[in-house]
C-alpha cells in the first residue's frame, strides 16, 4: 500500500518532471491505462486522452507547442486517500507566435497502484499576453 507521503513524493516528482519537459518520466509515473482530462477541450472534461501512448504524444505536444513553458509550484501538494491536488502556475511562450502566459492552475489526481491513474487539469482562462 502506498502511504500519502508517498505519493507527495509522487506529485512532487511528477511536477519536476514537467518542467524537465520529460515525457517519459511522466509516463512512468502513471498507469498503463492512465487519463489525461486537459484544461480545455470540447466536452465539459476537457479533451479526455487515454493511455500512455496517447498521453505521452499529448505531453510532447504541449513542450513542442510551449518550448519554455514551466509549472511553477505554489507549494500546495496536497494527498488524501486515493485523491490529491497541485497548485500550479503556467508560465510559457507559444512558440508559433510568441504570445506569452502565465495563469494559475491545479491539477487534481487519482492514484492507483501506487501511481498516477488520472490527471485532471484546471487552468484560469486568460488571454495570451502579446507583446507590442
Amino acid at each position: 500500500m502506498t502511504t500519502e507521503i508517498q505519493k507527495q513524493h509522487l506529485l512532487k516528482a511528477f511536477g519536476q518532471a514537467f518542467n524537465r519537459h520529460d515525457a517519459q518520466a511522466l509516463i512512468d509515473m502513471m498507469t498503463p491505462d492512465c487519463t489525461f482530462r486537459t484544461a480545455m477541450g470540447d466536452s465539459r472534461e476537457g479533451t479526455v486522452i487515454q493511455g500512455r501512448d496517447a498521453v505521452k504524444k499529448a505531453f510532447e505536444a504541449t513542450f513542442a507547442a510551449f518550448p519554455d513553458a514551466q509549472w511553477v509550484s505554489r507549494g500546495v501538494d496536497v494527498v488524501s486517500d486515493n485523491r490529491g491536488f497541485s497548485e500550479w502556475t503556467f508560465v510559457a511562450t507559444r512558440a508559433s507566435d510568441g504570445a506569452r502566459f502565465d495563469a494559475d492552475g491545479v491539477d487534481i489526481f487519482t492514484f492507483k497502484d501506487g501511481l498516477i491513474h488520472i490527471k485532471d487539469a484546471y487552468r484560469k482562462d486568460r488571454p495570451a499576453i502579446v507583446s507590442a
